[in-house]
């Protein structure tokens, strides 16, 4: 359970960014969003792959 101090005279809007920041930090909706689905490892892994294979071809492109 996340606990965010409220401050004497603080604005609400603040506070409930603090929360949402915290919130974000945690990775609770990333993880219930990956465990909706299971996904084989070799499929995992394949897309590391061509994800890293992306990023190496954009680097490759800035660089020419």
């Amino acid at each position: 359970m996340l606990i965010i101090p409220i401050k004497d005279g603080e604005n609400i809007d603040r506070a409930l960014k603090r929360y949402k920041r915290k919130f974000d930090k945690t990775g609770t909706v990333r993880q219930l969003r990956a465990r909706q689905a299971f996904i084989k490892p070799s499929v995992t892994n394949r897309m590391k792959i061509q994800k890293a294979a992306y990023i190496q071809n954009m680097r490759d492109n800035l660089e020419n």
